[in-house]
C-alpha cells in the first residue's frame, strides 16, 4: 500500500502545481506579469499562502512554468490540427475557427502574449516559444514547402492574434480564413 500512497501524493502535488500554473495565467491576464507574486497566485488558486513558493522557488520559475505550459498546449493543439489538415481549404477553415475562438475570450490569450514577450528579454524562455513557432511552421508545411511563405504564415498567425487583442471587435472566423487562404493557397 505504501507505493499507492506515494503515487497519490505525487498526483495531488502535480494537480496543485497545475492549479498554480492556471492561477498564474489568470493573474497575468488580469494584472500583467508585474502582478504575479507567490501570494497572489496561491490566493488565486485557493491554496495556502505558501503553496506557490513550495512548488516554484522563484517568480521566474513560476512564469517559466506558465509560459512552458501555454506554449506546449498551444503547439500540441496546432500539431493535432496539422495532422488532420490535408493541404486543402477545409484545414484552413478549422484553423480559422480555432483562431476566432481564441480571440473571442482574450483573457488567456493576453496572458500568453505577456509571457511570450517575456521571452524577448529572457533567452532561456525561447525554447518554449520555439515550440509554438515550430508548430505554426509544421502547419504551414501541410500547404507549402516555400520557406518564405512559411515565414509569412508564422508572422501572420502571431500578428492576427495580437491584433485581435488590440481591437474591440476581434476578427471573425471568416476574416481569419480569408487571410489564411491568401497566404497558403
Amino acid at each position: 500500500m505504501h507505493p499507492q500512497q506515494t503515487d497519490g501524493r505525487l498526483l495531488k502535488g502535480e494537480l496543485r502545481r497545475q492549479e498554480l500554473i492556471e492561477a498564474t495565467l489568470r493573474v497575468v491576464a488580469r494584472e500583467g506579469v508585474a502582478g504575479v507574486s507567490h501570494r497572489a497566485v496561491a490566493r488565486e488558486a485557493d491554496q495556502p499562502a505558501t503553496a506557490a513558493a513550495y512548488y516554484f522557488k522563484s517568480i521566474d520559475d513560476l512564469l517559466t512554468a506558465a509560459l512552458t505550459a501555454c506554449m506546449d498546449q498551444d503547439a500540441e493543439r496546432l500539431r493535432l490540427l496539422a495532422e488532420k489538415a490535408d493541404g486543402g481549404p477545409e484545414g484552413l477553415t478549422v484553423l480559422a475557427d480555432l483562431l476566432a475562438d481564441v480571440v473571442s475570450g482574450p483573457g488567456r490569450l493576453l496572458a500568453e502574449y505577456e509571457l511570450y514577450l517575456l521571452a524577448a528579454r529572457r533567452p532561456e524562455l525561447r525554447t518554449s516559444t520555439g515550440h509554438w513557432l515550430d508548430a505554426i511552421a509544421g502547419y504551414a508545411h501541410r500547404y507549402t514547402t516555400d520557406p518564405v511563405r512559411v515565414q509569412v504564415f508564422k508572422g501572420v498567425i502571431d500578428g492576427l492574434l495580437l491584433q485581435g487583442l488590440l481591437t474591440d471587435t476581434p476578427p471573425t472566423a471568416a476574416e481569419f480564413e480569408t487571410v489564411l487562404r491568401h497566404v497558403l493557397l
